[in-house]
């Protein structure tokens, strides 16, 4: 681990970092399969995916990180995409830096992005705290949840 770099309220993981261009840290993305900036909140979203991954039971095969979508014309990035088996995406998570607190602004922005999507599940981290919801697309509702789900659970059909 990287000392600069924040404990986190994750497990620990085992991380390729080196120096990078400018004299930057990188950290290695086996999602992405290249070195990225390692900047406070790729920490978190790696530490993320390995937790989804590892203690989840999610197949690294079916998510996706740091990817464009469109949005009223707009072009918008998402943290982490989940899919199904059946190629349907099923989980979105929005990761931000550990000094950044999760507010309603951070769950509006995470909503925003699943208008284009319509994942049945939205979480969101900052490392330290976890939020996971369930979407009810018909009701227009949604139900926290007490713990983030795990792939089995994302994967029933609705």
């Amino acid at each position: 681990m990287i000392s600069s770099m924040e404990k986190l309220n994750l497990p620990g993981i085992t991380a390729r970092i080196r120096d990078g261009k400018n004299g930057k840290k990188e950290i290695f993305d086996e999602i992405r399969k290249k070195f990225v900036n390692l900047t406070p909140e790729e920490w978190v979203r790696q530490h993320f995916l390995h937790f989804m991954i590892a203690r989840l039971g999610f197949p690294a095969s079916l998510i996706v990180v740091e990817a464009a979508i469109k949005y009223n014309k707009m072009v918008k990035r998402f943290d982490i995409l989940v899919y199904r088996a059946d190629g349907k995406p099923c989980m979105m998570v929005e990761c931000k830096s550990p000094g950044v607190e999760i507010t309603q602004a951070v769950f509006d922005q995470v909503a925003m992005y699943n208008m284009t999507l319509m994942v049945d599940y939205l979480a969101v981290t900052n490392g330290m705290a976890h939020y996971a919801c369930k979407i009810d697309h018909e009701n227009r509702t949604y139900a926290f949840l007490r713990d983030i789900p795990n792939y089995q659970t994302i994967n029933l059909k609705s």
